[in-house]
C-alpha cells in the first residue's frame, strides 16, 4: 500500500526533519514560505540520492547562468540558476547561480515547491525577510476588543 502524502505544510516539514535529519538551522520560517538553507537542501539531496550535473551556459563578470540536470530514481529535471547584480549581493555570480540551480532541482524533484518550500539561494530577499522576522522579539497576540454591544 502506498504511503499517504502529508496533509499540511507543517506535516511535510515534520516528515523532512525526521527523514532527512534536518535541524532548526536548516530552515527559516517566513510568513508565506518555508525556506531551506544550503545545508537543508544538501541534506534533502543526500537523503533522496539526487544526482546533479551542471553546465555553465553564461559566465560573465556580472552575469552567470548555470543549467542543472538532476535525477532521482527514474525522474529527471532540467532547471537553471542565474545571478546578476540586481538579485545577488555578492560578487560570486557563478557560484550563486550554481547554488540556485541545485536548490531548484532538489525542490522540483522532491515536490517541495508544491508545499511552499523555497531554497535560500533562490531569493535573497525572502531569506533576508525571514532572518529579520526571526530576529524580532515575539510579542504576545493581542486579544480582540470586547464586544460591548449588549443585546436587550
Amino acid at each position: 500500500m502506498a504511503k499517504s502524502a502529508p496533509a499540511t505544510k507543517a506535516d511535510k516539514l515534520n516528515s523532512l526533519y525526521k527523514e532527512c535529519g534536518l535541524i532548526k538551522e536548516d530552515v527559516f520560517q517566513h510568513q508565506h514560505y518555508t525556506i531551506l538553507t544550503r545545508s537543508g537542501i544538501e541534506k534533502v539531496q543526500a537523503h533522496y540520492g539526487i544526482q546533479v550535473r551542471y553546465k555553465a551556459l553564461k559566465l560573465e563578470p556580472k552575469y552567470a547562468v548555470i543549467k542543472a540536470v538532476a535525477t532521482m530514481d527514474e525522474a529527471t529535471v532540467e532547471t537553471y540558476g542565474s545571478a546578476v547584480p540586481e538579485n545577488c549581493k555578492n560578487s560570486y555570480f557563478a557560484e550563486t547561480a550554481e547554488k540556485r540551480a541545485l536548490s531548484r532541482a532538489v525542490l522540483k524533484l522532491t515536490g517541495l515547491y508544491q508545499h511552499g518550500f523555497f531554497g535560500e539561494e533562490e531569493s535573497e530577499q525572502l531569506t533576508a525577510e525571514a532572518k529579520a522576522t526571526a530576529a524580532l522579539p515575539h510579542r504576545p497576540k493581542s486579544k480582540p476588543p470586547p464586544n460591548n454591544s449588549a443585546k436587550p
